[in-house]
């Protein structure tokens, strides 16, 4: 096995012993992303010199007594994030040439922690897609089938981790970004409750809805990356004050008698039957493991989609407002007027999924539709957020199918928005109500593509979720499919 595939605790136990070194781990990595990213095109950019210095002092230094388990660990960021000095152009053209020149949140977390980031991987465009095809400057593949998609918007992140370019990565969730990415690449994605990690240092898509969460390969190193990045941030006003708990203390608890959730608005005709195939299979290990199943009722399911879309899509008119072509960014060398260059800079610096998005939640805003559609959509979240409230006074976790669909070919749905939409329709809800989401490979389907289970819990409630997903993964069989890099 290959430095590379192993796990956090793997890795973390060979440093201690002083059988392998930071550095011996971040070559094999820099290796491994040279000799796929030409196929895969999941990082953007690849730090090879600071990676290899940070390595370097790493080991100068020896590790230390208390050392976090991220310690040494190679990691990838989605290219939203800033960290000193690595770019950060939300795969968009209007930010091309971007460097960030001060630390967010995550790059303070991941040097504190002793973490060495390998680069910034490739995304949809200002996180605005559920493909990875909206991004100004390369589509990203799906590691087990090339022709497909690996899901977005964090897909670069979800294929880095999936073919052990990296052991662990960093990605965005607005309205599924970490959960469907993960499914279609066969790997662990979580979307942490909403303020529980900070997003200072995140390039805004949707601020109500936008949260950071870690992808790996195993719940034990998920565990792990969300110990280092959650927590209280002065720097975000919507960061919970809030201590969390050792993630990884209680995943080995057995899982006897919680009740998990099935809501029969997610269990649909539509869903193909080799994905509920998997999925019923994944309730048998759930009742073998001492759980109950209950059915429970999300009603307001139905208008989800519609309300994240016109939610979202407000929220994004107004944060992308500041990339005009004054400050930073793209700029428009011909315009003779202020006017001229605004609309010239965007023009040509965003693309076309982004323009939809921005012009769809400039007109939700606007005068004589605002009430009709963004108060309208503000007040439904209220209703899907209590629709969650009164589903975990009867269950512990809700257990859902991650997407209706598997990675799908390039070019199948990315002339058709609303079927693209329709790819989250298992995941916005949890963005709606801030909740935490987990999805982890419950088996293929009959083209032997990864399908995703998705655990959903309530409010701060991450511990149970990995704790379920955990015992979950322990007794699951192995997806059994070879990458094609």
């Amino acid at each position: 096995m290959s430095l590379t595939s192993k796990t956090i605790q793997e890795l973390h136990s060979l440093y201690r012993s002083k059988k392998t070194s930071v550095q011996d781990v971040v070559e094999a990595s820099l290796k491994r992303i040279e000799e796929t990213n030409y196929h895969l095109n999941s990082f953007s950019h690849i730090c090879r010199e600071s990676a290899l210095a940070e390595a370097k002092k790493l080991d100068a230094a020896g590790m230390p007594e208390n050392a976090s388990m991220m310690w040494g660990i190679p990691v990838g960021v989605k290219d939203n994030m800033c960290i000193k000095g690595l770019p950060a152009t939300c795969g968009s053209k209007i930010l091309k040439n971007y460097i960030s020149p001060y630390d967010g949140a995550m790059g303070v977390c991941l040097k504190k922690a002793g973490s060495v980031v390998m680069g910034s991987c490739h995304m949809d465009e200002f996180a605005m897609g559920s493909s990875c095809e909206n991004n100004a400057f390369v589509k990203v593949k799906n590691p087990y089938d090339l022709e497909r998609v690996p899901g977005g918007s964090s897909g670069g992140s979800a294929a880095a981790v999936a073919s052990s370019q990296v052991i662990v990565s960093l990605g965005s969730d607005t309205g599924g970004s970490i959960r469907q990415p993960a499914s279609f690449c066969g790997v662990v994605g979580l979307k942490p409750t909403y303020g529980l990690v900070s997003r200072f240092g995140l390039v805004a898509f949707a601020s109500s809805l936008d949260q950071i969460g870690p992808f790996a390969r195993c719940v034990e190193d998920a565990a792990f990356l969300l110990q280092s990045i959650a927590g209280h941030d002065k720097k975000d006003s919507t960061s919970y004050d809030y201590t969390p708990p050792d993630y990884s203390k209680d995943l080995k608890n057995d899982i006897k008698g919680i009740k998990i959730g099935l809501p029969k608005e997610y269990f649909t005709d539509g869903i193909p039957a080799d994905i509920l195939t998997c999925i019923d299979k994944a309730k048998k290990v759930f009742c073998d493991l001492g759980a109950e199943l209950v059915e429970i009722s999300l009603p307001h399911t139905q208008y989800a989609i519609a309300t994240y879309y016109i939610l979202a899509t407000a929220e994004a008119s107004a944060n992308l407002a500041r990339f005009d072509g004054v400050r930073y960014g793209y700029r428009n060398k011909e315009a003779a007027t202020l006017k001229e260059l605004y609309i010239r800079s965007r023009s040509e610096g965003f693309g076309p999924e982004v323009k939809r998005r921005i012009i769809t939640g400039t007109f939700v805003l606007s005068s004589g539709y605002y009430d009709a559609y963004y108060l309208k959509g503000q007040k439904v979240r209220t209703l899907v957020k209590q629709d969650f409230d009164q589903a975990f006074r009867k269950a512990d976790v809700i257990l859902t199918p991650t997407s209706p669909c598997t990675a799908f070919q390039f070019g199948e749905k990315i002339d058709d928005p609303i079927s693209m939409y329709l790819s989250d329709i298992f995941t916005v809800s949890v963005n709606l109500a801030g909740l935490p989401g987990i999805s982890l490979p419950c088996g293929t389907d009959d083209k032997k593509l990864p399908v995703g289970l998705q655990l959903i819990g309530p409010s701060l409630g991450e511990a149970r979720l990995l704790n379920a997903a955990y015992q979950f993964e322990k007794v699951c069989p192995p997806l059994g499919i070879e990458l094609k890099v």
